[in-house]
């Protein structure tokens, strides 16, 4: 009874931590790279035929062959481990811009998070670009690993190339839309971390180029079905729900209703059990 109570104070406290640093419990999205006003049926020439339909439920073909960093051929279903959510980045490695801009972001926030990639989670950044070869996406994973500083991260956080096939049905299994800019010289696309489930199940987009921990974690925890973590961590998740209207996670009332509604129940049995187990006695010795 009194582990139970514990449990149920600690949830309230760390719930208590979020709402007090958190703007009322709620964990802003990173919002999209600001553009100049336009008018309603106005799309700039340079974001037609970009973006990112979101195909949340859908599932990707693990059976998919990609390149690892060594350059050996395995099927997606290689990086998907039991138990574990998946982070999946769509960049190319020799972009001048956004794709650093993404990754950059992603890693701050992992910086932030006591998980470790190859431990809680996998990290997967694949080049959409099939012309990238393997000794390009090692060079870049020696470099974020670096930027990491944690070494067991090696085994957990994967830089892939892939066929032009693979990149194309992967690309539209998770709506991920992007093109050549043959003015810039370069490929116009958009920026998303994409949240899997161990069994390949699309669970979440975070959009943007900027991420904090507390993103990551409950994103993680979504896609893990809130199997990850402590049981703090996965609490945590339980009284937070996605609001795809304002593009964030925030404090679900509901939940917070069945906890006050739980503890309260609890507080009450605390309180009568002393009278029960008086009357208890006084009958017995009747």
């Amino acid at each position: 009874m009194f582990h139970k109570v514990t449990v149920t104070f600690l949830f309230i406290i760390t719930c208590g931590f979020f709402l007090g640093e958190k703007n009322l419990g709620s964990i802003a999205l990173a919002s999209p790279l600001t553009r100049a006003p336009m008018a309603a049926h106005e799309t700039a020439k340079e974001l037609q035929d970009i973006g990112i339909t979101e195909n949340l439920g859908a599932s990707v073909d693990l059976n998919l062959l990609v390149r690892d960093e060594k350059g050996e051929e395995r099927p997606l279903s290689y990086f998907f481990k039991k138990g574990r959510p998946v982070l999946l980045s769509l960049v190319y490695f020799n972009c001048p811009g956004l794709c650093s801009l993404h990754l950059n972001g992603v890693l701050d926030g992992l910086k932030e998070l006591n998980w470790t990639a190859g431990e809680q989670f996998e990290f997967l950044t694949l080049s959409f670009d099939s012309q990238e070869g393997s000794s390009l996406a090692e060079a870049k994973k020696v470099n974020y690993l670096k930027n990491y500083g944690r070494s067991d991260a090696a085994k957990g956080w994967h830089f892939l190339t892939a066929p032009e096939v693979t990149v194309k049905s992967l690309t539209e299994a998770v709506g991920f839309k992007f093109k050549w800019d043959d003015k810039a010289s370069e490929w116009a696309h958009s920026s998303a971390a994409i949240f899997l489930s161990p069994e390949g199940k699309i669970t979440r987009y975070l959009h943007g180029v900027m991420f904090s921990g507390d993103q990551l974690k409950l994103a993680f925890n979504e896609a893990a079905a809130g199997r990850v973590g402590t049981v703090v961590d996965r609490l945590v998740w339980y009284c937070f729900k996605y609001d795809p209207q304002q593009s964030k996670y925030v404090v679900y009332a509901f939940r917070l209703v069945q906890i006050g509604g739980g503890l309260i129940i609890i507080v009450l049995a605390l309180l009568l059990l002393p009278t029960w187990w008086r009357e208890r006695r006084k009958n017995s010795n009747a």
